[in-house]
């Protein structure tokens, strides 16, 4: 089976909107119809969202002060958990009976579909990701967040922001830096993208709630979107 892997960003999931029911029909319809005829099998690694941010922010309220980051992050693990159970239950007929969340541990998974989730407080569930590709031997990371592309600098702050469809690892590590803070919002989180460097991946971002882009790369098509790799010149 051809192995795919889906770093599918929590934003997605829980926007600050509450759970985004629509997005999920969608995404239920969109992986069951590429099961059909095709031998293939999933990996998606839910993150967080809003869920994480919420209980952080809540947590800081009450103290009054900054907390500890070893608390901070497993309060976002806990949130891509949840979240993971919440995706797994959707594919319960299709999916491994196991959320996917110690990554020394490899499981012989034979279902089409894996749900994964956080691990342990350093690093997000993009990590997760590239540690799933490490595992079962899988070269690309399909991240779909709510961006559209990777920019130079934040296009929030900077209106002179450009997009960016090519990347060297090396150029997107000086863009986001190589430190890790809990809660952090980044189209690929730096040690995520130092880990996945090392093991030589290629990274595609797009847009996750635009299925009929996403179905483009699937099909070899033009597609809209950034893609990260170790051979391509920026």
């Amino acid at each position: 089976m051809q192995k795919i892997v889906i770093s599918l960003g929590g934003s997605l999931i829980v926007p600050n909107g509450g759970i985004d029911i629509d997005f999920l029909k969608k995404l239920n319809s969109f992986i069951r119809q590429k099961l059909k005829g095709h031998k293939l099998q999933f990996f998606i690694v839910s993150g967080g969202g809003a869920t994480t941010r919420h209980y952080q922010e809540a947590a800081r309220r009450v103290v009054g002060h900054e907390l500890v980051s070893e608390d901070l992050d497993w309060l976002g693990i806990h949130s891509t958990r949840l979240n993971a159970h919440l995706v797994r239950t959707i594919f319960r007929d299709l999916a491994h009976p196991y959320i996917l969340k110690h990554y020394e541990i490899i499981r012989k998974v034979s279902e089409p579909i894996v749900v994964a989730s956080g691990w342990k407080p350093g690093w997000s569930t993009d990590f997760c990701a590239a540690m799933v590709c490490d595992d079962y031997n899988v070269k690309t990371i399909i991240n779909l967040s709510n961006i559209e592309k990777v920019y130079d600098k934040d296009p929030k702050v900077y209106k002179n922001a450009k997009p960016i469809d090519k990347i060297t690892w090396k150029e997107f590590r000086k863009i986001v830096g190589d430190t890790w803070t809990p809660g952090m919002n980044l189209p690929f989180d730096p040690i995520a993208a130092k880990k996945a460097e090392e093991l030589g991946l290629t990274v595609v971002v797009m847009k996750g709630n635009d299925f009929e882009n996403t179905n483009n790369y699937f099909l070899g098509k033009p597609f809209v979107g950034t893609t990260i790799s170790p051979g391509l010149q920026g």
